[in-house]
């Protein structure tokens, strides 16, 4: 413990002694795929057998509905959602499977309804503002206390981890 003093809160230091620590849950945006949403998925694609680009097209048309057209941009955003694989060439080196995605345009063009769409549909996600990824920071944020001592906390990337930033 830190010495007690008016108008600062006391620190504790946290210590975990364990015979044994197992990773419970890998997935780290875990979705409840459901036996009927498996039937729906397999009556969608059995439907769409050879017509895969019809069957996108239609996928993309249903993402944020509320826009029409952007069907570029709401394909390139459904690939940065999905994801990829991940994959470990001969000399061991890691290539991550994720995308990244920036949207740069005119005022009014929809860029916000598509990036909340995102935040809505995916299992973990954090919305930012330009002017709060400024003020409070992406990576991280110093904040000071009432007792004048300076305090670390994560920004919006940190807390997006595995998920999305928008």
């Amino acid at each position: 413990w830190k010495p007690f003093a008016k108008d600062a809160r006391p620190d504790v230091e946290m210590v975990l002694k364990a015979n044994h620590v197992g990773l419970k849950n890998e997935d780290k945006a875990a979705m409840v795929l459901t036996e009927d949403l498996m039937a729906k998925f397999r009556t969608f694609w059995a439907g769409n057998q050879h017509q895969d680009l019809r069957a996108r097209d239609h996928i993309v048309k249903s993402f944020c509905p509320g826009l029409s057209g952007l069907s570029k941009v709401k394909l390139s955003l459904l690939l940065t959602l999905i994801g990829g694989v991940p994959r470990v060439d001969s000399s061991g080196t890691r290539t991550r499977g994720e995308s990244h995605c920036l949207l740069i345009g005119d005022p009014g063009l929809g860029k916000s309804q598509l990036l909340k769409y995102c935040a809505r549909i995916s299992a973990r996600a954090v919305l930012t503002t330009g002017f709060g990824s400024t003020s409070a920071g992406l990576t991280v944020t110093a904040q000071r206390e009432a007792g004048g001592e300076w305090i670390l906390e994560a920004g919006a990337l940190v807390l997006a981890d595995g998920g999305v930033c928008c």
